[in-house]
């Protein structure tokens, strides 16, 4: 499943990266378990459900699907602050 994540990156970077209100992207594989994580950073909740519209990511989701792969619903948190890196200057 990895490698499949590895070749939808072309499909799905391109759109994703056009989404307005995302500032942080990350996606993760854990090999032992065959599991793949996704964590984004939105500027708010209208930003992030984008994704749930988003239909090659729905399109995407499929093939998993048939491999066994099962997907938990997004949780979406609002962010009351958050921490940026102190300039070590």
């Amino acid at each position: 499943m990895r490698q499949m994540m590895i070749e939808d990156e072309k499909v799905l970077r391109p759109g994703i990266e056009t989404m307005l209100g995302l500032p942080v992207s990350n996606i993760g594989a854990v090999e032992t378990t065959s599991s793949l994580t996704n964590v984004s950073l939105w500027v708010d909740l209208d930003a992030a459900k984008q994704l749930d519209r988003f239909q090659p990511m729905l399109d995407a989701g499929k093939p998993y699907v048939a491999k066994g792969a099962t997907f938990e619903r997004p949780i979406n948190y609002t962010t009351p602050w958050q921490l940026q890196p102190v300039s070590k200057i």
